[in-house]
């Protein structure tokens, strides 16, 4: 069974979640910025009439629109922020969490920890890469412990050399202190 983790904090990889809301919302400001542009520019040669204070108007369409675009803009552009900060965060959280755990794993597996397994939660991405790397230290562990074993089995014989019995306890000593087995 997986250990449950739960969700502690929001900003795991804080520059990297940061920077990535800062550019989508400047994409969206950028975004409203060219529509307000275009609708006045597509608008400039037209004349609208409408009453103000009793009195028929007759001006450019883009001057009689212009308020009503850059606020529909302005409100449209927060609402849709608001809502792709949460989701961005909660999309990235699915990347940056699990890289931050794969991160602190393949640490402790740089470090000598066979033991050791890449872990990610139920519907976080890189499941497959974790299965990948957690199939990798398997392999090695096996192999080292088969050279452990071979190293273990040449110890005890007498018939060898005492500078190859100083070796084969030197090697010993190397696998068992880097690595957990």
């Amino acid at each position: 069974m997986k250990p449950h983790y739960k969700r502690k904090q929001y900003y795991i990889n804080k520059s990297f979640q940061t920077r990535f809301i800062i550019y989508f919302l400047l994409i969206l400001i950028l975004g409203g910025a060219i529509s307000i542009g275009l609708t006045l520019f597509n608008t400039q040669e037209t004349l609208t009439s409408s009453f103000v204070d009793s009195k028929l108007m007759i001006q450019s369409t883009s001057l009689a629109i212009m308020p009503s675009i850059i606020y529909t803009t302005l409100i449209t552009t927060a609402l849709v922020g608001i809502i792709s900060i949460i989701v961005i965060l909660l999309v990235s959280h699915k990347i940056a969490g699990p890289m931050y755990r794969f991160e602190k794993d393949i640490d402790r597996v740089s470090k000598g920890d066979l033991k050791s397994r890449i872990t990610t939660r139920q519907g976080d991405q890189f499941q497959g890469l974790a299965t990948s790397l957690n199939t990798m230290i398997d392999s090695l562990n096996t192999k080292l412990t088969a050279i452990k074993d071979d190293v273990e089995t040449l110890a005890p014989q007498r018939d060898l050399p005492e500078d190859l019995h100083r070796r084969i306890a030197r090697l010993k000593d190397k696998i068992e202190s880097a690595f957990t087995l």
